[in-house]
C-alpha cells in the first residue's frame, strides 16, 4: 500500500497541513519540525502524488554539492571547480549538458548532511557530490550509505571528493595517510626527533588517517615514545591551532618541528611560535597540509603537502555529469606532493 501523506503526518506527529507546508518550502516552518517531517518522509520513503510524482520520475538539472564551511578555501576551491563543470562552454556539446550546482553548507553537522541529502532525493538531483572528511559515527556512516544507496537506484550519481569509499558511490580519495607519512619523513630526514602534531577534530575521517601517516613515519624511525601525549585535537582553523601550539610549549619546550593537519592550522601554529619569542624555521619548524593559495605567499613560505584541490574538484564534476569514465572499481587515489619551502630547516646545535 502506497504511503500517504497522513502517514506521514502521523509519523512525525504533525498535522498533515503541516507535512504539506515543509514539503512546498513556501511558508515558515520551525527548524525542528521541519527536520522531524524530513527524517519521517525518509523513513517511510514518501513520494508526492499526482502530477508532481509523475513530474518527478526524471532527475533534474540540479546537482547539490556538499561541503562543510564554504568559506574555508579548501571546501571553495573543490566546489567552485565542480560548479565549474556544471555549465558547458559555449560551443561545445558534452555529455551531460547544462546543470545548475548548489553548494550546501552542512557546518560539519552531520544531522544537517543527512537533511541535505533527502532534500536532494525529493528533488530527483541529477549528482550529489559530497567533499571533505566522513564524520567517524556507525550510525551516521550507515544513514549516508543508505541514502547514497536510495539516490543510486532513483538514477542520481554519487560521487565522494576526500571521503573514504561507500557502495553505490564513486570515490576520489585523498591520499591523506600517506601524505601525512612523506611530510613527517621529510622533518625526520632534517634531523627532527621532537615533532608535535595539531590535528583536527577526532571524529573526523581526515584527521584520523592524516595522524595515522603521521605517527607511521614516527614509528618506523623509533621516535614514537610521545607521540600521544604531543598530539593537540582541534578544530581545522587558525585559532586552534594558536591554542594547541600553546599548550604543546607547555608540555615540551624542546620542540623543534610542528606539523598541522591543515595549512590554516599552520598558521595559527606560525603565530602562536612568534609570540612566545621563537623563529621559524631557526628554532621550530613548520609543515602544514593542502597547499592552500596562501601557503606559498606566508613568511617564511609554509613547507606543506599539496593535494591539487582544483582538479579532484573538476573531475568530481565530471564524474557527476557522465562525462569522464568511471575509474576501475569505482576509487581513484588522489597523490599528494611534497612542497618543501622554507619553514622547515635542520634543527639548531
Amino acid at each position: 500500500m502506497a504511503v500517504t501523506l497522513a502517514d506521514v503526518a502521523a509519523r512525525a506527529r504533525v498535522s498533515a497541513a503541516t507535512v504539506s507546508r515543509v514539503l512546498s518550502g513556501n511558508y515558515p516552518v520551525a527548524e525542528s519540525t521541519r527536520a522531524r517531517v524530513l527524517r519521517a518522509v525518509d523513513e517511510l520513503e514518501y513520494v508526492v502524488n499526482g502530477p508532481a510524482s509523475a513530474l518527478a520520475a526524471a532527475t533534474s538539472d540540479l546537482v547539490g554539492v556538499l561541503v562543510n564551511d564554504i568559506a574555508d578555501p579548501f571546501f571553495g576551491i573543490i566546489a567552485g571547480a565542480v560548479q565549474a563543470e556544471m555549465v558547458t562552454p559555449a560551443g561545445e556539446s558534452g555529455r551531460g549538458g547544462e546543470k545548475l550546482a548548489v553548494i550546501c553548507n552542512t557546518g560539519g553537522s552531520p544531522e544537517r548532511e543527512l537533511n541535505y541529502l533527502t532534500l536532494l532525493q525529493r528533488q530527483r538531483a541529477a549528482a550529489v557530490v559530497l567533499t571533505g572528511g566522513a564524520v567517524e559515527h556507525p550510525d551516521h556512516a550507515a544513514a549516508v550509505a543508505t541514502k547514497a544507496s536510495r539516490l543510486a537506484a532513483s538514477g542520481t550519481r554519487v560521487v565522494l571528493c576526500g571521503r573514504p569509499p561507500i557502495e553505490d558511490a564513486t570515490t576520489l580519495a585523498f591520499d591523506n595517510r600517506g601524505g601525512a607519512r612523506r611530510l613527517t619523513e621529510h622533518l625526520l630526514t632534517l634531523g627532527h626527533r621532537r615533532i608535535g602534531y595539531v590535528a583536527g577534530p577526532a571524529e573526523r575521517t581526515t584527521t584520523r588517517h592524516r595522524l595515522e601517516g603521521h605517527r607511521a613515519a614516527l614509528a618506523a624511525a623509533g621516535v614514537d615514545q610521545d607521540a600521544e601525549r604531543l598530539t593537540v585535537h582541534g578544530l581545522y582553523d587558525r585559532a586552534s591551532g594558536y591554542d594547541a601550539t600553546l599548550e604543546l610549549l607547555r608540555r615540551d619546550r624542546t620542540l623543534t618541528a610542528v606539523v598541522a593537519a591543515n595549512d590554516t592550522i599552520a598558521l595559527g601554529v606560525c603565530a602562536a611560535l612568534r609570540d612566545q619569542g621563537l623563529r621559524i624555521p631557526e628554532d621550530v619548524s613548520v609543515a602544514g597540509f593542502d597547499d592552500l593559495p596562501f601557503s606559498a605567499d606566508a613568511v617564511p613560505a609554509l613547507t606543506t603537502m599539496r593535494l591539487p584541490l582544483h582538479e579532484a574538484g573538476a573531475r568530481a564534476g565530471r564524474l557527476a555529469l557522465g562525462r569522464e569514465p568511471q575509474p576501475p572499481g569505482g576509487v581513484a587515489m588522489v597523490r599528494a606532493e611534497l612542497m618543501a619551502r622554507a619553514s622547515t630547516a635542520p634543527p639548531r646545535g
